[in-house]
């Protein structure tokens, strides 16, 4: 099957339960927890190394109907919660919705007639962004910025080359795009890997964290689905942002929610003197601000290990907002090597109007002078038109990134048309440091017959008012923060 058969198929299941009354969330709640454990059964069949004990598996469920078969669904949900590790993360809090036995019994039999784990895909991943697509456009724009592109995840882990005995996080984790391509990268490019290696692999090299329940349960399950976890759970259920890491990593790879604006604040070692209703003290940030992108790029500098790299999507903001966003920059140019930003083109992302970038640091050892020398800039934006549907991005789009990254050596980097090298004198005489840079001309803005529909451009400009305003709002904070210093 397709990617959109498997959609479409899953998605045809929802009439099963939408009769029953049951909600959009709770059905993909549900129908995700029948699906694992058929998965579970099937890779079972394979490895025979299931955590899930078969007084509660598939199984167990196939041979009952009526009134037993509800009554043993509640149980197996209750019961596999309770279950140490992995298999407790995925089960937490899980709860029966579907309270007509023969509308359950209906779903068992229409998932248990395919096979689901010989597909060469993140299947559940494919699944939950599939059935996000086929939402409601309120839906989509509130869970879709979990999800990011395949492609752009690929290409992010094909220039950061991980490897073997690395310790991996994304500390926004999502359903684990970004942990499983790392690992299937290890795992294809070292075919010789000890069983120490690959031992390493699984039980210790990653780690994931979201703060929302249902999507880190869907990370888990991933996870366990691909071998990863039997005997340490790889993803948490926390806010990233509320504590300082206890951990510290080699590799960061994530692309933190969108949305410039918190209800929490992070107060940093510059505003301790500041009384914020929801706030967090963070006595390893730079500066304190509400901006959620600033704080995840604050607190995966602060996880990583010296020597440690990090590539991270960001929004356009974090790349030119002054305040908070200039003392960030700032900070990250002078400790950190920035060596590279890939402007990424809209239409990618489920919100709609997005204008993000990937920027990749490493953290060297502390001293006087700025460990940044210049910074390489690709633009993959302009003149570049891609949507979900009839264009979508292709990692063939992300070659020729691949290619002048040149992951093996820097040193024979060269420009081009659409890449090229800021020194970091140039870059600091830049207004509050931006790191917005663009050279190519627009084509599409060189006869009005082209210019962009009016509803992107009225989008770009409600964009730039809010940047505006959360900028304004930056200076606000900053003077009141001295004012509380006094």
């Amino acid at each position: 099957m397709s990617e959109n058969e498997i959609v479409q198929k899953v998605w045809n299941y929802c009439d099963v339960l939408r009769d029953d009354g049951v909600s959009y969330g709770d059905y993909v709640e549900q129908l995700t927890y029948l699906l694992f454990l058929k998965m579970s059964d099937e890779r079972d069949e394979l490895f025979h190394d299931s955590e899930i004990p078969a007084k509660y598996d598939w199984r167990s469920l196939k041979k009952l109907e009526g009134e037993p078969l509800e009554g043993h669904y509640i149980t197996v949900l209750r019961e596999l919660g309770k279950q140490k590790g992995i298999i407790g993360r995925i089960f937490s809090k899980s709860q029966n919705k579907i309270q007509d036995p023969a509308k359950l019994k209906r779903l068992i039999n229409m998932i248990d007639a395919e096979k689901w784990l010989g597909l060469d895909i993140d299947i559940k991943g494919v699944i939950y962004e599939g059935l996000l697509e086929k939402n409601a456009q309120d839906t989509k724009g509130g869970a879709g910025q979990y999800f990011t592109p395949r492609p752009l995840i690929k290409a992010m882990v094909e220039v950061m080359k991980p490897q073997s005995g690395m310790k991996i996080c994304d500390p926004a984790c999502g359903t684990g795009g970004f942990l499983l391509s790392a690992f299937d990268y290890v795992i294809k490019n070292n075919p010789a890997l000890s069983k120490g290696g690959k031992e390493f692999m699984v039980n210790e090299a990653l780690y994931g964290v979201d703060i929302v329940e249902s999507v880190a349960r869907l990370c888990a399950m991933n996870m366990y689905l691909h071998g990863i976890g039997s005997k340490r759970c790889p993803v948490e259920m926390a806010d990233s942002l509320a504590a300082k890491g206890s951990e510290h990593f080699d590799l960061v790879l994530t692309n933190p929610p969108f949305g410039k604006k918190s209800s929490t604040t992070v107060i940093a070692e510059d505003g301790k003197a500041v009384k914020e209703k929801d706030s967090y003290e963070r006595d390893d940030f730079w500066t304190t601000t509400s901006n959620k992108q600033l704080n995840f790029v604050q607190h995966i500098a602060s996880i990583l290990k010296v020597h440690g790299r990090a590539a991270v999507v960001v929004p356009d903001n974090v790349l030119f907002e002054g305040g908070a966003g200039e003392t960030v920059r700032r900070k990250l140019l002078h400790d950190f090597d920035l060596h590279t930003i890939l402007r990424l083109p809209t239409g990618i992302f489920y919100a709609q109007g997005v204008k993000a970038n990937v920027i990749f640091f490493d953290k060297k050892p502390a001293q006087e002078k700025p460990r940044t020398s210049k910074i390489w800039f690709y633009d993959l934006r302009t003149n570049k038109h891609f949507t979900l549907k009839e264009n979508t991005l292709k990692f063939e789009d992300l070659a020729d990134f691949i290619k002048c990254y040149n992951p093996d050596n820097w040193a024979k980097r060269k420009e081009s048309e659409r890449f090229k090298a800021y020194d970091y004198n140039e870059i600091l005489k830049r207004d509050k440091v931006s790191l917005d840079i663009f050279w190519l001309k627009d084509e599409s803005l060189e006869d009005l017959e082209n210019l962009p529909d009016p509803d992107e451009i009225a989008e770009d400009i409600v964009k730039d008012l809010e940047s505006a305003l959360e900028e304004f709002s930056g200076v606000l904070e900053d003077l009141k923060i001295k004012k509380d210093k006094k």
